[in-house]
């Protein structure tokens, strides 16, 4: 079966075709991470940064600017993707600083409120 639901994706950062499953075939492997961000991340992309990463990875989630400066993130996927974001996230966009990435796990159930990865509105 997931053998079956096996797919090709390209990633932008030249790593070629990965076979990945989907995520409703992995569904028993999904995990939901808590990301927070600070540093210069306001003003600079952060946020259509984190959500092409991500959609690029095919997470379920968002991200949103916080009322005190920070870039927040609720991301669903694979370990492997959810890794990915994480090396992203740390590394950000031209022009922006990440000082510090929190990070927190969320139980699986949240993944399933969760909808194509989306920008929320700003503060």
């Amino acid at each position: 079966m997931i053998l079956n639901a096996l797919r090709c994706s390209t990633h932008s950062r030249g790593d070629g075709c990965t076979p990945r499953a989907s995520f409703e075939t992995l569904a028993f492997a999904i995990m939901v991470l808590h990301f927070l961000i600070q540093g210069r991340v306001q003003g600079v992309g952060f946020r259509w940064f984190v959500h092409r990463e991500a959609s690029e990875l095919d997470l379920r989630g968002w991200v949103r600017n916080t009322e005190d400066g920070d870039v927040e993130v609720v991301a669903a996927g694979s370990t492997e993707d959810l890794a990915e974001l994480r090396k992203s996230l740390r590394q950000g966009p031209r022009g922006s600083r990440v000082d510090r990435l929190i990070e927190h796990y969320l139980d699986e159930s949240e993944a399933k409120s969760l909808n194509a990865f989306r920008i929320e509105g700003a503060w």
